[in-house]
């Protein structure tokens, strides 16, 4: 850990020598502890931030920004930039979005994916060693349709630093179309496929790889289709083993999972995060 430095760890000494020697109390030994440590919890007028996430499960807090004040989410994103985290919000609105860019001018926004990104990934601090260093994952989408829900786990799994590649339009109706894209899929570490309707192509992706396929029904189709239900039986059904299934519509939860399991693959460990401080201008 970062904080855990020489200077940290002589006074982390010196404190318990003192308490094993009983030149301090332990009241005070833990309220000298609290100033040494870096605090866990960051906290605003509407939100407790989880700064420990990254130690704990290898990832920051992701923000999901639907049902949040624009004041909300930049006070948020601010505690978390000031810890050094790079920021993910999710689901985020129009508006919402332009707050934040006014505040942080170099925030990328998809308005497709409903995606605003802040900082650099996750594995490296430069762009040509993000692409290689956190794994390799593919999104493909069944149709046109599932797009927005394919480029929510593309900026995720810029987010963590994976080097990506989406393939849309190759659907079942046109099997061709797939294996016609076939090698730009069979060497990912882990590949994510979006479909609605019936949700049978991440069944056909994963005969054709050995690495796991994260299938993402989504709520495209027809009345049958029952707002993505359909297709989530299908994918929980499927005869292909190396297939799991996320959520309807879920693109966030399968980058999420995908760039877990590419990172791994390559044994990598993300650094971790440097101070910055930046004040959010609340809206």
């Amino acid at each position: 850990m970062e904080w855990l430095n020489e200077t940290t760890t002589n006074l982390l000494s010196r404190l318990l020598e003192d308490l094993s020697q009983g030149q301090v109390t332990l009241p005070k030994a833990l309220e000298q502890l609290r100033q040494i440590t870096p605090a866990a919890t960051a906290m605003t007028d509407e939100a407790a931030v989880d700064l420990d996430r990254r130690r704990r499960c290898g990832l920051p807090e992701v923000v999901y920004c639907k049902g949040k004040t624009s004041k909300t989410i930049c006070e948020i994103f601010a505690r978390l930039m000031e810890h050094g985290e790079p920021v993910l919000g999710t689901r985020i609105s129009e508006s919402q979005a332009k707050t934040v860019i006014e505040a942080y001018p170099d925030a990328k926004h998809n308005p497709i994916a409903r995606t605003v990104r802040i900082g650099a990934g996750l594995s490296s601090s430069t762009p040509a060693q993000v692409e290689t260093d956190a794994g390799k994952v593919a999104v493909i989408t069944a149709g046109t349709s599932d797009h927005p829900v394919a480029e929510e786990a593309i900026e995720t799994l810029k987010w963590i630093g994976c080097k990506t590649d989406l393939i849309i339009d190759v659907g079942v109706a046109g099997v061709h179309r797939l294996l016609e894209q076939r090698t730009r899929f069979e060497t990912s570490d882990a590949v994510v496929v979006v479909a609605g309707m019936e949700g049978a192509l991440p069944s056909v992706v994963g005969g054709l790889v050995d690495c796991p396929v994260i299938a993402v029904p989504t709520s495209v189709g027809y009345g049958a289709a029952f707002g993505g239900l359909t297709a989530l039986l299908g994918m929980l059904n499927s005869c292909s083993s190396n297939v799991t299934v996320v959520n309807i519509d879920a693109g966030f939860k399968a980058g999420y999972v995908a760039g877990l399991i590419a990172r791994r693959s390559r044994k990598i460990e993300t650094p971790q995060p440097k101070n910055r401080n930046k004040e959010c201008q609340n809206q």
